[in-house]
């Protein structure tokens, strides 16, 4: 049998190939990651800074580099404002010229040229419009968008960690480690969290950071169950008795044969606790406990829909990000449990 054949036929590849044939969950991954990389450059996409400049022969990356004003003309030392009409005006004179992104407005730019007050309708120089404070609004969501999935990919990974460490742990050695981690859990998960989350919040300034340590600090225990169930069972396979009979360490048959074997409930759960860690961070956010004042936030701009009821483009056009990001995930995640489906391993 030729190597290709070999890798076709092995577990992971036909599981591969069960998750592309569901087609909803396969374009869902495609969508998922395409934005996600699209909104790591958020900088180039939503900007109030031009791309590149080039003003009377010289070249100049307002990007990554501040420049005053009167590099350009202007009157004052201060940063320039590239929003400015004298300043456009200027770069766009004789040979001088500048690239803009495809938005001109960055997460905390404000549009004072807009001809209505705040929060403004959609126009054609803000697509989905301002919030309460004139920020465009398309600007907030993609790089609101962005904080809440790198958060969520954040917790997820070092939830993960936790959740395989401390269970496979348990599920190994199982006796008194066990009974003394399942104790330990009992305790843990009786822990008030929001009203940790509201006293530390009161005690220490707020920072995503913070945020992340908290929320780890209890993510972990849901997917330590799973992984201490398939310990259990996995440890009583003639592969494991065969590795000990071989000498092999304890953590030696679990980092080789064990876990290999336990990973399955991990990989399925990976959407639908991206999916939590967003509607944590967003719930968070929109009672006020989450990121810090300022940082583009899917529940900061909730909350100002909810307090301007008649904004509507506010709350129409976070609630499809939400909900969009939240039904790609679901998606994922239906279709990795059905590949990994046992009942389907011979498919």
């Amino acid at each position: 049998m030729s190597t290709t054949e070999t890798v076709a036929r092995s577990p992971g590849a036909r599981a591969w190939q069960r998750f592309r044939r569901n087609r909803l969950g396969y374009w869902s991954l495609l969508a998922f990651c395409a934005l996600v990389v699209l909104s790591l450059f958020a900088e180039v996409l939503s900007n109030d800074r031009p791309l590149v400049v080039r003003y009377e022969g010289q070249t100049y990356w307002p990007l990554v580099h501040d420049y005053p004003e009167t590099t350009f003309g202007g009157d004052f030392e201060s940063n320039t404002d590239y929003l400015d009409p004298f300043i456009r005006e200027r770069l766009t004179q004789g040979d001088n010229w500048a690239v803009y992104a495809p938005n001109p407005y960055g997460p905390k730019t404000l549009n004072y040229f807009a001809k209505e007050p705040n929060p403004s309708k959609p126009t054609a120089d803000n697509w989905l419009g301002t919030d309460d404070r004139g920020r465009d609004l398309l600007a907030q969501l993609i790089y609101g968008f962005r904080v809440s999935v790198l958060f969520a990919l954040a917790l997820t990974l070092v939830g993960t960690v936790l959740g395989i460490v401390t269970g496979a742990i348990q599920g190994f050695f199982g006796g008194k480690t066990d009974l003394a981690f399942q104790r330990f859990i009992e305790v843990w998960s009786s822990m008030p969290e929001l009203y940790l989350l509201i006293i530390f919040s009161a005690i220490l300034a707020p920072s995503i950071g913070l945020l992340l340590v908290l929320l780890s600090l209890f993510g972990w225990m849901g997917l330590s169950d799973y992984v201490r169930a398939e310990f259990l069972r996995n440890r009583q396979m003639d592969y494991v008795r065969a590795a000990r009979a071989m000498g092999l360490s304890s953590w030696q048959i679990i980092w080789r044969h064990v876990l290999p074997n336990s990973l399955t409930p991990v990989v399925t759960f990976l959407p639908f606790r991206m999916s939590a860690a967003i509607l944590a961070l967003t719930s968070l956010d929109f009672l006020g406990l989450g990121v810090p004042p300022g940082t583009p936030s899917l529940g900061e701009l909730l909350s100002q829909g909810k307090n301007n009821i008649d904004a509507w483009w506010i709350s129409l056009s976070t609630f499809a990000v939400l909900v969009g990001t939240l039904l790609l995930l679901t998606f994922m995640g239906d279709a990795l449990r059905d590949a990994l489906d046992p009942r389907k391993q011979d498919q």
